[in-house]
């Protein structure tokens, strides 16, 4: 392959050093998962964990930078240009090849683009901007796994909490082995069923209080804690849990623990959450005469922790922003640490995509949020799609880089922006992850555009 980043060159011990890598993980994580006082894991440049330092106290309500983002943290590239990859967004959405897309990039928590591109809705040409709202599909599990975490902070749960102890009605095939089931099993994918275990019953519409009781009945793979499959209605319950131990229900919690602080002024859980926004984003999927605007799928909004949140690309800034580290008086360091750690390896992550295959060394599970090997370096990560929305969001830590990519079709297209970041940003050779080349050409047009829509705005103005 030709851009295809040299593994017998200085990446030549990548694979087994991640593996140790991992092997160290396994075997620091449960002590992390064993305490409400958690220990954060950091990483240094070489992508190893290190001991855990004292963090210093943050006053109240100010924003900083976290002990997990100070460390290492390396400038970005030079090729990394953010009019650039705008420029390649809006060229996503013309003549509506996506209907609509968001994009944003902050770096040391400075937001460096937040902005829409195309339409919310072809059949009304209405533009999508900063704060229209998208349905964030399977990336709310970042948010269940985080308010989770903030309880296991102040002491309300533990990691190794049993799910049993919070839902006794809670059964698998095995009694035993649902007496074993933790909270951090929850949030990382090892209860032990099989993959996307009654999914397709939601999706006929089954409600999902009869599934979780049919869980029952579920055949499984291993015991909990042993194996990974990833789950929708087995996450969710976690909504249940942290209604059982502070009587609070999950998505009250979530805005009052987290959109609201962080100050995430459009997102919203439920399908009323985005009818109600002012401003959003229709699911499109393909039709003979294009793309067809569709009403949202109820279904998955049933699962609110696994798939529920709606936000717009203004929220998502500031989502990332605070995890990575920048928001101490929200999300403390030692949490953050904890829940980028590893803990499962999912090495069917390496298949699938194009940028997967040729730039993701070794895959992991942590706790609501994917862990990367990079080519080399460490990316947090999740992805979500629901009929009509899709969505990525990522972290490059060494960096201190966020990147979140929405948009509302169910095109695969716009997923080659993010590893197109990622490499400008590395500093790798430029690789043809999408059909539209990673150009200084687009910069000019770009610009040649926007000259000539300020000369015209000018010539045409006149006094209000």
């Amino acid at each position: 392959m030709g851009n295809r980043v040299d593994k017998s060159g200085s990446l030549g011990n990548v694979r087994g050093h991640s593996a140790w890598r991992l092997g160290l993980i396994g075997l620091l994580l449960p002590l992390a998962l064993g305490s409400a006082a958690q220990t954060p894991l950091r990483w240094n440049n070489t992508g190893t964990a290190t001991p855990p330092a004292p963090a210093a106290t943050q006053p109240a309500h100010t924003v900083a930078r976290s002990p997990v983002t100070a460390v290492h943290t390396m400038p970005l590239a030079s090729g990394f240009d953010v009019r650039l990859f705008e420029a390649m967004a809006q060229r996503l959405v013309a003549n509506q090849r996506v209907p609509g897309l968001a994009m944003a990039l902050v770096q040391n928590g400075r937001v460096l683009s937040a902005r829409g591109y195309g339409v919310t809705d072809t059949r009304v040409a209405e533009p999508v901007d900063g704060h229209t709202v998208f349905r964030l599909a399977s990336l709310s599990k970042g948010f269940a796994g985080t308010m989770t975490g903030l309880l296991v902070s102040e002491g309300a749960l533990r990691w190794d909490s049993k799910l049993s102890d919070y839902l006794p009605e809670f059964q698998l095939q095995d009694p035993y082995a649902a007496k074993r089931v933790t909270v951090a099993d929850l949030l990382s994918h090892r209860v032990g069923l099989t993959h996307n275990t009654y999914d397709r019953d939601l999706e006929g519409n089954v409600d999902y209080r009869t599934l979780t009781q049919r869980l029952a009945y579920a055949p499984m793979n291993c015991q909990p804690g042993d194996c990974y499959a990833y789950q929708n209605i087995a996450f969710s319950l976690i909504g249940d849990v942290v209604f059982a131990a502070t009587g609070d229900f999950y998505s009250q919690a979530v805005e009052r623990r987290l959109f609201k602080p962080l100050g995430m002024n459009d997102a919203s859980l439920g399908l009323e959450g985005i009818y109600a926004s002012p401003r959003w984003a229709r699911p499109h999927v393909r039709g003979r005469g294009g793309w067809v605007a569709l009403t949202p799928k109820p279904t998955y909004y049933q699962l609110p922790p696994a798939a529920g949140v709606n936000a717009s690309i203004s929220d998502m800034a500031q989502w990332l922003i605070a995890q990575g580290g920048h928001r101490p008086d929200v999300l403390p360091a030692p949490l953050l640490a904890t829940l980028h750690a590893p803990i499962v390896a999912t090495p069917g992550e390496m298949r699938g995509s194009k940028w997967r295959r040729e730039r993701v060394f070794s895959a992991s599970y942590a706790l609501g949020w994917r862990v990367y090997d990079y080519a080399g370096h460490q990316l947090v990560f999740h992805g979500g799609a629901v009929q009509g929305y899709r969505g990525l969001v990522a972290m490059l830590p060494e960096r201190d880089l966020g990147i979140a990519i929405l948009w509302n079709s169910e095109s695969s297209l716009p997923s080659g922006l993010l590893p197109t970041i990622l490499d400008r940003a590395i500093g790798l050779p430029d690789q043809r992850w999408l059909d539209i080349e990673p150009s200084d050409d687009l910069l000019y047009a770009e610009r040649r555009i926007e000259d000539a829509g300020a000369d015209a705005s000018r010539g045409n103005a006149s006094p209000k």
